[in-house]
């Protein structure tokens, strides 16, 4: 079985892993983050929090490089450093560094080990698994690869109440969904596909049309219906962003405009993301990060927050994700059909129009309909 050297951390392609080393410098960590879809806002953040986040930032980087790039035997990588971990609660001394740096963050900060354990799950899974039959199946995908994120810098803030969590695990189910969406073709070619089989089958999409260099109509209607639900969702967790104050508002305003941009890049690229994943220009993305930090100042938009909040904590698991995209005959379950043109009920219950995609017509609206960037 191949280890995990304490000093250099795992086994690396030829190509280095980067942020994976054990030693890597924050400046490099950091580096790493900003080409990622939704970066670590250091700057942005109480430079006292920022070796916490830091911390986070490597552990999570080091997971998920073993599961999907390190050479040799994945899982036992995997099954050695969840071992190394659990050390941290256990009160015995971590092996690796970036356990050992982990572990005075986790004491400091008084964080649970089950968001940390769910990552290494998420990537045990990604060994194994690498088709979802329905959406319930993805989410719960989700809930090991992307909602521990959310929960772990809402505990190194001291703000992990039920409400912001309830919040959080939507925003970060509705930003892995849009990666997923972004990187079809990428996905497809490393043998995975993060689109519901039973989606794909109610749309007659299948994975040869996604294999294709451009997307079919099909496809395009398949990916209106995903984006459209994904971007409910993510609208549905946005009032996080009047949850939590100061620089961290900023930096949820961040996440939640950059998912929105990356749903929308895909939608300006008329759901087409076969020929390679649609990205947003940075000034798109700072002003829908603008539209979704300015909400949350306007008169009543905490009380509206606070509602939201409430309301999240009553409605967990798969059944917080089905938010409202219209039905339509023939579809999936809780699917908008090919080219349907009636209303869809948002979040909050309200309707809006759709486009002949079958998405959302408002390009960008609040929860409460509360109209943003178009």
């Amino acid at each position: 079985m191949t280890a995990i050297d304490a000093r250099t951390g795992p086994p690396r392609p030829s190509a280095p892993l980067g942020a994976t080393d054990l030693t890597t410098p924050t400046d490099q960590v950091l580096l790493a983050a900003s080409a990622e879809n939704f970066p670590v806002a250091s700057r942005l953040l109480p430079a006292r929090l920022r070796e916490h986040l830091n911390a986070l930032y490597v552990f999570g980087r080091l997971v998920d490089d073993i599961g999907d790039e390190a050479p040799g035997d994945r899982l036992a990588l995997l099954d050695e450093l969840g071992e190394d971990l659990e050390l941290i609660w256990s009160g015995g001394q971590p092996r690796l560094p970036v356990h050992q740096t982990l572990a005075r963050t986790v004491r400091a900060c008084d964080l649970p080990a089950e968001p940390f354990r769910r990552l290494v799950q998420a990537n045990r899974q990604d060994q194994v698994v690498t088709r979802y039959d329905t959406y319930d199946d993805l989410v719960r995908y989700c809930t090991l690869s992307a909602d521990p994120i959310g929960r772990m810098v809402l505990g190194v803030f001291g703000l992990a109440t039920p409400a912001r969590v309830a919040l959080s695990d939507r925003i970060c189910t509705a930003l892995q969904l849009a990666e997923h969406f972004q990187d079809v073709a990428e996905d497809l070619a490393a043998g995975r596909i993060y689109v519901p089989l039973e989606d794909m089958e109610a749309f007659g999409v299948t994975e040869a049309d996604l294999a294709a260099p451009s997307a079919s109509p099909a496809v395009r209607h398949l990916m209106a219906f995903e984006v459209a639900r994904a971007r409910t969702l993510l609208d549905s967790g946005a009032p996080l962003v009047g949850l939590v104050g100061g620089r961290l508002r900023l930096a949820m305003a961040g996440f939640v405009g950059g998912g929105r941009a990356a749903l929308d890049a895909i939608r300006r690229a008329d759901y087409d993301m076969l020929g390679g994943a649609p990205k947003a220009p940075k000034p798109r993305v700072a002003a829908f990060a603008a539209t979704a930090w300015a909400r949350w100042w306007l008169p009543g938009a905490a009380a509206t927050a606070r509602a939201a909040g409430n309301a999240a904590t009553e409605v967990t698991g798969p059944r917080a994700t089905r938010l409202g995209v219209a039905r339509a005959g023939g579809a999936a379950p809780g699917a908008a059909g090919p080219g349907a043109t009636g209303p869809a009920v948002t979040g909050s219950g309200e309707a809006t129009g759709t486009d002949s995609m079958g998405a959302p017509a408002s390009a960008v609206t609040e929860v409460d309909g509360t109209e943003g960037v178009r």
